[in-house]
């Protein structure tokens, strides 16, 4: 990805973080950048353009999560790499997932895109497995939910991205009644995770 690209698109998730998608225009995006808007339509073509080149490289690390987990013969391997991605993904994109879950324009232009919807179905089955109870689905959703919430709460922005990542795991862990693994021990999800 060149510079330009780059620096658009950390300007337009700092003001969609500011003023919401709908609130805000392809101008203010050039005008906060210092170039004209047909630059920033030479880049992209729509706003929507914007938002998916947004999220594009959280959903390239959670198909990586997906992966990595999918990989795990055991099933309390493949739940643990796939909480440490995820705990990992939420700590590393707290702005971008604070705008999926607060605009409603970004869930709804986000939801749309079946790439997504295929990777939540995947992380779904490797926390749930097969024919899942009520409990187990219970515990999945409350696991979801905090982790999303976990990673916009106001509260929590003063915490070094370590000390929410130690913490975020523990509780996460403790939902699912998982040991963490034990320190040393690494895995392709600590991997991919390292890389990013």
């Amino acid at each position: 990805m060149g510079a330009a690209r780059s620096r658009l698109l950390a300007a337009a998730l700092e003001l969609f973080m500011r003023h919401g998608v709908s609130g805000t225009s392809l101008q203010m995006i050039a005008d906060e950048l210092g170039v004209t808007k047909a630059a920033v339509y030479h880049q992209f073509q729509s706003k929507e353009d914007i938002v998916g080149a947004v999220i594009a490289p959280a959903l390239e690390e959670l198909e990586a999560v997906a992966d990595a987990a999918e990989a795990r013969r055991r099933r309390g391997d493949r739940l643990r790499v796939a909480l440490e991605g995820v705990v990992d993904l939420v700590v590393r994109h707290r702005g971008l997932f604070a705008m999926i879950m607060t605009d409603p324009e970004v869930g709804r232009l986000v939801r749309s895109r079946p790439p997504l919807r295929g990777l939540e179905a995947r992380i779904e089955a490797v926390l749930t497995g097969p024919d899942p109870d009520a409990e187990t689905l219970v515990n999945s959703a409350m696991v979801s939910g905090a982790l999303l919430v976990a990673g916009m709460d106001p509260r929590l922005t003063g915490l070094d991205d370590e000390t929410l990542r130690r913490h975020l795991s523990a509780t996460v862990f403790r939902m699912l009644r998982l040991r963490p693994r034990t320190a040393g021990t690494t895995d392709a999800a600590g991997a991919a995770n390292a890389r990013g």
